[in-house]
């Protein structure tokens, strides 16, 4: 009995039972219509986006001040602040999470309590509501930690013990630290612990094991990491709510003690506490727009640098 190339290739494809092809083809069927209406969505949202924000999109928007009740100008401090934020976020979580995610994975034992403790504080934290980060960042980085800061370093004056753009960082920080910690901690369980006991073998200490065999391998897993933070960070705003966005500024912030504006939170005035919805409704979808620009750009640098890391890696 002669075998066709097909069958040979692809066994379960063939299997001489008509009902089982006609399963299998119903099956491949379904996941290839959700597959393709996946992404029809996401192209129809993006083409709303651009079709109704088109009108007020362009580089005096991007560059301007909000005028007139914020009805007109552009979103320049919005813009600005969510860059600053996204960016203190990244230098505070990154580098907690990856310190976290190699206890866990190279000096915690299997059977450890404490380790055990710190992988459910993870999870919990990962399913925590996010309103919830931005009353803790109220009530510990601003009325416990900068409130006690201003009263041992200034006297009492008010700078550090209000809503600001690092207390609002340092919150989002928190609310991205589960994505951070799981990420890196898979990506340190890919490398072999064939070259780690090499390593030792050859004489390394267990650190240098890690600066210069663990870490190297694993630099991908870490920058994927950082990419879904940034992508959840620049986004949300339920935890800047309490902690550092404003209404409303007529300049950018100066240091890290000073308010911000924020792309998600402008959206949010914008369409329900405007003073005219349905005329800044271009506004709305064009501010939109500019914020998927601004993480599909800090996203696209992220993998860049990725990318050059593992060609650096392979040579």
């Amino acid at each position: 009995m002669k075998t066709s190339t097909t069958e040979m290739q692809h066994p379960f494809l063939s299997t001489g039972n008509p009902k089982g092809d006609l399963k299998e083809k119903a099956v491949v069927g379904i996941t290839q219509l959700a597959v393709v209406l996946i992404v029809a969505i996401l192209f129809i949202i993006l083409g709303i986006i651009v079709y109704e924000g088109r009108s007020k999109f362009s580089w005096e928007f991007i560059s301007s001040f909000p005028t007139d009740g914020m009805t007109e100008g552009g979103i320049l401090p919005a813009l600005i602040g969510t860059f600053i934020l996204v960016i203190v976020m990244s230098i505070a979580a990154v580098p907690f999470g990856t310190i976290t995610a190699l206890y866990l994975t190279e000096y915690a034992s299997e059977h450890s309590k404490f380790a055990a403790a710190v992988r459910f504080s993870i999870r919990t934290l990962a399913v925590v509501p996010s309103i919830i980060f931005g009353l803790f960042g109220l009530g510990f980085f601003i009325q416990f930690v900068g409130t006690g800061a201003d009263s041992v370093f200034n006297g009492g004056e008010l700078r550090w013990g209000q809503p600001n753009i690092l207390w609002a960082s340092l919150t989002m920080s928190l609310l991205t630290l589960p994505v951070i910690i799981v990420s890196v901690e898979e990506a340190l369980k890919t490398i072999p612990r064939e070259l780690r006991e090499a390593s030792l073998a050859l004489g390394a200490t267990k650190w240098e094991t890690i600066k210069n065999v663990v870490l190297p391998g694993s630099v991908s897993g870490i920058m994927t990491g950082t990419i879904l933070a940034v992508s959840r960070g620049a986004g949300e705003v339920a935890p800047i709510l309490f902690t550092g966005a404003a209404y409303y500024l007529a300049s950018l912030p100066g240091s890290l003690s000073d308010q911000f504006m924020n792309l998600g939170y402008h959206i949010y005035i914008m369409s329900t506490q405007s003073s005219d919805v349905e005329k800044t409704m271009p506004i709305q979808f064009a501010t939109t727009l500019v914020l998927l620009i601004l993480t599909l750009s800090l996203n696209l640098v992220a993998v860049l640098i990725r990318s050059r890391i593992r060609r650096r890696a392979k040579g």
